[in-house]
């Protein structure tokens, strides 16, 4: 692979190998097709350009960096197309909210949002859960965005602060996200997530605790491993105490009573203190979800001053794949009827297995092309992979590095990919090989 490269250039940096492979063509229609558009594959608009996106247009800058591929992809609610893996996952979750959780007036206590829209400003995005200007998870390299104000909603939490501040206590938001990744069977651009928030007052937390009343949820002292230092000791372990019932409560719903879980600390701009859950699943495991009591600094500023809380948020598709045995991500997105009739269930709390569409092997090709010297992120590399070749890239790995010991600034790039000989021209030539 790298001698391909080094024969078309000698003084060449062979920066990436890269391997690829797709989902045999029985778990697709759409073909390769000739080169798109250049506009197509191109990750930065013009400044000055346009972008309707859900029936509103956004002035495009230097920070704009949506694909086609993506936008293609806005408005799809896989979560919430009736007997789909994603909308079984969520009405699972919702019923199980809804049976245990309810109100004084016997109505249910979380209420659900599951059609917000993906397009959210970056003060909803980063700012409003506290996260520093300077956090790596605000990177263009990153996030999809559609200028510099604008971008599509890395995570569901870009709702909490707004339904905070309209009064609500308790809601469940479900939605697709958007994060330039890593092109393997367990990552894509777009996935969904379901966000749970409760907040207590302090009758509703203390109530039934013996001496409740003497009890309080601020004081000020100093923040710890275990306590943020406007917490009290005993409102921080009876919100975490609930915040693991709840989920654990709900792990049991979807898996199964004898489920193993297990606790892990974590960090969370948003959170503090922060957990991951992992349960064990056939012998592995497996990480789940992330929760942790919310930072009060985000609960006064929305207005409820009086009140602390819990949030986590989960993937639906992590779910799914472990629930259903699917084993790659891409086929969430697929509309193969052979696909979704599998999840044509008449109970939504039926066991389904997921059964292989085909037998086919992949294909192994290689690839080479020039890579930029500036302003450069992997990131890039695998947005302009999904846009020209669909998903019927499965995984690009980086197996290799060559570095021209005295003329390093040309950079050369090879890659491995697996589908025929017709579809490699189709994805050399727009890469402009």
């Amino acid at each position: 692979m790298v001698g391909s490269a080094l024969r078309r250039g000698a003084h060449a940096y062979v920066y990436l190998v890269s391997k690829a492979s797709h989902i045999s063509r029985g778990h697709q229609h759409q073909a390769w097709g000739s080169r798109p558009p250049a506009a197509e594959c191109a990750t930065q608009r013009a400044p000055g350009s346009v972008v309707e996106l859900l029936g509103k247009s956004y002035p495009q800058d230097d920070h704009s960096n949506l694909t086609r591929k993506v936008l293609t992809r806005v408005g799809r609610n896989l979560h919430n197309q009736q007997h789909h893996p994603l909308w079984l996952i969520k009405e699972r979750v919702k019923e199980h909210f809804y049976k245990q959780y309810v109100g004084r007036f016997g109505t249910p206590l979380f209420s659900v949002y599951d059609n917000l829209s993906p397009v959210v400003t970056t003060w909803q995005n980063f700012d409003s859960l506290l996260i520093p200007a300077d956090h790596p998870s605000r990177k263009k390299g990153d996030n999809y965005y559609l200028n510099r104000t604008h971008m599509l909603r890395a995570h569901t939490s870009a709702h909490q602060w707004d339904l905070l501040h309209a009064g609500l206590d308790a809601f469940l938001v479900v939605g697709d996200v958007y994060r330039r990744d890593q092109i393997d069977s367990q990552h894509y651009p777009i996935f969904h997530q379901l966000e749970a928030v409760r907040l207590f007052s302090k009758h509703e937390l203390f109530a039934g605790i013996k001496d409740g009343e003497s009890l309080q949820l601020f004081e000020q002292s100093s923040r710890s491993a275990h306590k943020q230092e406007t917490h009290t000791m005993e409102a921080v372990k009876l919100v975490e105490f609930d915040l693991k019932q709840t989920l654990t409560r709900l792990m049991a719903h979807l898996f199964g009573d004898e489920l193993e879980i297990r606790w892990v600390d974590c960090y969370f701009p948003f959170t503090h203190p922060s957990f991951e859950m992992e349960i064990n699943f056939h012998g592995e495991w497996l990480e789940v979800l992330g929760c942790g009591v919310m930072e009060q600094q985000l609960v006064n500023s929305a207005g409820a001053q009086d009140r602390i809380g819990w949030a986590f948020g989960l993937g639906l598709e992590r779910l799914a794949m472990i629930l259903y045995d699917i084993p790659d991500i891409r086929l969430f997105w697929c509309e193969d009827e052979r696909f979704l009739k599998q999840f044509c269930v008449s109970n939504i709390n039926q066991k389904v297995k997921f059964q292989p569409l085909s037998k086919y092997p992949a294909v192994i090709n290689d690839i080479s092309f020039w890579l930029p010297s500036e302003n450069y992120a992997e990131n890039d590399f695998y947005d302009l992979v999904r846009t020209i070749g669909g998903d019927l890239v499965e995984k690009v790995d980086l197996i290799d590095k060559f570095v021209h010991p005295k003329k390093s600034p040309w950079n050369w790039k090879v890659a491995s990919l697996k589908h025929s000989r017709n579809e490699l021209k189709s994805l050399k030539e727009g890469l402009g090989n």
